[in-house]
């Protein structure tokens, strides 16, 4: 059975939101006027879908500091692993994730034989909140600690893949790298394949450390 739609699902669910998105991941501190540009959409329209990536979490902005005359502009940017620093609801997030995630590694560890080798808790603290982002965005994920594997099916992006060129590909690759790094922690995202099977993608992760 499909992962429900969730809100993080209908966010991402619009190509222009998907776009802009890309075109922030790309370069930061871009203008209303030069997402404008860049889209062709309408400048109401381009605000609306900011508005919309702010609310979710995926978009941040500031307003310039300027030394001249003229109104200040506001300059948009995709979220980062720095904004945990300020955002105490993606704090929140990675910390519910974490307990949540503690409590089934409990329970798992008192039922079957513990493995002899672990991650270090920075990096099971990063699986959390990833498992946890994949969940809210509705995918099925089966993660792989041992062998930093992620395989993903029942994609909700799947029909938007064809019609973005891949673009959504890439945009939640970035996602899944700024949740790593906002976690904080030793692993980060190598590659996301799609396709690499039958109605499945596969997200690899390395690990700078583990222990023994």
């Amino acid at each position: 059975m499909a992962a429900p739609r969730t809100e993080t699902f209908r966010t991402l669910a619009s190509p222009s939101r998907v776009e802009l998105l890309h075109l922030l991941q790309e370069r930061d501190r871009r203008t209303l006027a030069e997402l404008v540009e860049a889209t062709g959409l309408h400048p109401n329209t381009v605000r609306e879908h900011l508005q919309r990536l702010t609310r979710g979490g995926y978009v941040t902005s500031i307003v310039e500091t300027r030394t001249t005359r003229g109104r200040p502009r506001t300059l948009y940017s995709a979220a980062t692993g720095a904004d945990v620093e300020t955002n105490d609801d993606v704090a929140r997030k990675v910390a519910s994730a974490t307990e949540r995630g503690d409590l089934l590694r409990r329970y798992l560890e008192s039922t079957v034989p513990t493995p002899t080798a672990r991650l270090p808790e920075g990096a099971l603290r990063q699986i959390d909140a990833l498992d946890d982002h994949l969940d809210q965005s509705g995918f099925n994920a089966c993660i792989d600690e041992a062998a930093l594997r992620v395989d993903i099916t029942d994609c909700p992006y799947q029909d938007m893949v064809a019609e973005s060129h891949g673009m959504v590909c890439v945009v939640h690759l970035g996602l899944v790298r700024t949740v790593l790094s906002q976690a904080g922690g030793p692993v980060t995202a190598r590659a996301l394949l799609p396709f690499s099977g039958p109605g499945c993608c596969t997200l690899s992760l390395e690990c700078g450390r583990r222990e023994s």
